[in-house]
C-alpha cells in the first residue's frame, strides 16, 4: 500500500498523486474566470518558449523537468497526477503553482491569509497497476464526470490535449482510448481499490 499522505519524501524519475483543499473546506475556485486562471498556469510554467511577467521577470518553466498527466480542478480542492524527472522539481512547481493562484484569488476576491489547508499533499506511486487506478480516481472525482469541463478526462477521450498534458504515459498501457475509458467506467474494479485510496485521503 502507498505511503500516507507523503509530502518531504522526493525520488526521481516517478508518479505522483498531489491533491490540495481550500483552507477551512473552503471554496478556491468561485466562477469559471478562476479554473480557466488555474489552467493557464499549466501553460504558463509547461510553455514551449520562455514566460515573461508584467515586470519584465521570466517565469518558471518546468519541461522536462515535471509532466502533468492527469487533473481534476473541484470547487474545493484539486488532484494532479505528476511524473517528476527530477529533485526537487515537483516542489518547485507547486510552490509556483499554488502561489500564483494564491496571488490572483486574493486580488481578485480582495481577501488576505492563505487561501489553501496546508502544504499540498504528494502520495508517491510505485505501481503501474496503481498508477491506472489513481488517474481513475482522479477523473471519477465529478459527480457528472463525464461531461465534466475542469477535468483532463475530455483529452484521454477525445484526444487533441494541451500542450501542457502529456496522456502517453496513461494510454500506453492501455490497447486504446476507447480502453482506457472503459477502465474509467469500470465502478466495480473501482470500489475494490476505494479503501485504499481513501486511505491515503483519511486525514485531508
Amino acid at each position: 500500500m502507498p505511503s500516507r499522505n507523503i509530502t518531504k519524501v522526493q525520488v526521481p524519475e516517478s508518479y505522483y498523486h498531489v491533491y490540495a483543499r481550500g483552507s477551512n473546506k473552503q471554496k478556491i475556485f468561485l466562477e469559471v474566470a478562476d479554473y480557466k486562471y488555474f489552467l493557464n498556469l499549466f501553460e504558463r510554467y509547461f510553455a514551449s518558449k520562455p514566460q515573461w511577467s508584467k515586470t519584465g521577470e521570466p517565469y518558471p518553466n518546468y519541461v522536462g523537468h515535471i509532466e502533468l498527466l492527469a487533473h481534476c480542478l473541484m470547487s474545493n480542492h484539486f488532484h494532479l497526477l505528476i511524473y517528476q524527472y527530477d529533485i526537487p522539481s515537483l516542489e518547485k512547481f507547486m510552490r509556483s503553482l499554488m502561489t500564483s493562484y494564491s496571488r490572483y484569488f486574493n486580488l481578485k476576491y480582495r481577501r488576505t491569509g492563505s487561501l489553501f489547508e496546508s502544504r499540498y499533499k504528494a502520495v508517491l506511486i510505485e505501481q503501474d497497476s496503481y498508477l491506472q487506478h489513481v488517474s481513475r480516481y482522479i477523473h471519477l472525482n465529478p459527480r457528472r464526470w463525464q461531461t465534466y469541463r475542469y477535468s483532463s478526462l475530455q483529452y484521454y477521450r477525445d484526444g487533441l490535449e494541451p500542450m501542457w498534458l502529456k496522456t502517453n504515459r496513461l494510454l500506453e498501457m492501455f490497447a486504446d482510448r476507447a480502453d482506457y475509458m472503459a477502465f474509467v467506467a469500470d465502478y466495480e474494479e473501482q470500489h475494490d481499490m476505494l479503501d485504499e485510496l481513501k486511505y491515503q485521503l483519511a486525514d485531508w
